[in-house]
């Protein structure tokens, strides 16, 4: 199962179990750890939590989560940022690696974790995003396990200054309106559209104009009658990838990705096609080609696309990494 970034209040989310940035003395403090033991009533919580006694940094301890939806909440203490060189990195990986494991010892199939030590225990966001999202990317790749990660508000997410200004210098490049994006196509400039790609004959013809071998186009005529689910079998085998590589490289669930690999005529959404797509490491082209069997293509007008534009473009296929941009800009997330 994959990993969702969301916008939450972390006590309201319907899952097995609620990571707690606990302090290691597991008392009541501020924060998300107020929060916690307020929703889950805090005389309870803090009994249960006392009966433990405490919890050594970057281990965890489990609780039930009494008033919450949730059947058990996670008490994990991350580090207190002391500049880097109190191994802070270290102990904040193993929180979330130990409370995945406690998790996965009672059975769990879903969690959902702040981004610890970020608050009053003064971590930089963007460093711990990346140990967030590192942790627990290394953790499904050999296990499934539905992740969220809930953070509260834009200000408390950490992507980087630079790579957000680097796509938003992108976005301010190619991305035009619609309006705009109607009159190109009327003058032939726009090469991408929104819409299925139809006409089978002008594709040809472009290809010719465009020169390429006859081989390629011989090629692609054998391959405009394949459905979504047979294209990306067939290219999977070419990237000599397995499938557990395929669907967890797209943020997949198993489930989901069993039903296109049995079901040939499944057409899947946008967001997972293009998920494939990266984690396949397709280019623009072939990235075209495979959600053309979909009935999609990419487009100008559309800042989800130009985004997934950029990465390719940068030869960056972290699908984790394009998840946090596009969350960032308010754009569907791929996979999941």
């Amino acid at each position: 199962m994959p990993l969702e970034i969301v916008r939450n209040d972390i006590t309201e989310m319907k899952v097995d179990a609620i990571v707690n940035a606990a302090n290691p003395q597991l008392k009541m403090g501020g924060g998300v750890c107020g929060a916690i033991f307020r929703a889950a009533g805090s005389e309870k919580l803090q009994v249960a939590c006392d009966e433990i006694g405490g919890c050594q940094i970057g281990q965890a301890v489990i609780t039930d989560a009494f008033d919450l939806s949730a059947n058990y909440i996670i008490h994990t203490p991350g580090p207190v940022w002391k500049g880097g060189t109190k191994d802070e990195a270290r102990l904040l990986y193993s929180s979330y690696t130990q409370s995945l494991e406690l998790a996965k010892q009672h059975k769990c199939v879903s969690i959902a974790f702040p981004l610890i030590s970020t608050g009053i225990y003064g971590y930089p966001k963007e460093e711990a995003l990346k140990i967030a999202v590192s942790a627990i990317s290394s953790f499904l790749m050999n296990n499934d396990m539905l992740i969220y990660l809930v953070i509260f508000d834009k200000a408390s997410f950490g992507v980087s200054k630079k790579l957000f200004t680097s796509i938003q210098q992108y976005i301010d490049e190619h991305y035009v309106d619609e309006m705009e994006t109607t009159y190109s196509r009327s003058q032939n400039i726009e090469v991408y559209n929104s819409e299925p790609i139809a006409d089978v004959q002008e594709k040809i013809d472009d290809i010719k104009e465009s020169h390429q071998i006859q081989s390629h186009l011989t090629n692609l005529v054998n391959q405009l009658d394949e459905s979504f689910s047979e294209r990306l079998l067939r290219l999977i085998d070419e990237k000599e990838m397995t499938d557990v590589e395929t669907y967890k490289g797209a943020n997949i669930d198993r489930r989901l990705f069993s039903k296109i690999r049995n079901d040939k005529n499944y057409t899947p959404k946008k967001k997972t096609a293009i998920a494939f797509a990266i984690a396949l490491e397709l280019n623009i082209d072939e990235t075209i080609d495979l959600l053309s069997a979909a009935g999609y293509t990419l487009t100008h007008s559309s800042k989800f696309d130009v985004i997934i534009m950029y990465f390719i473009d940068q030869v960056n296929y972290n699908i984790h990494e394009i998840n946090e941009a596009l969350f960032l800009f308010d754009q569907p997330l791929l996979g999941a």
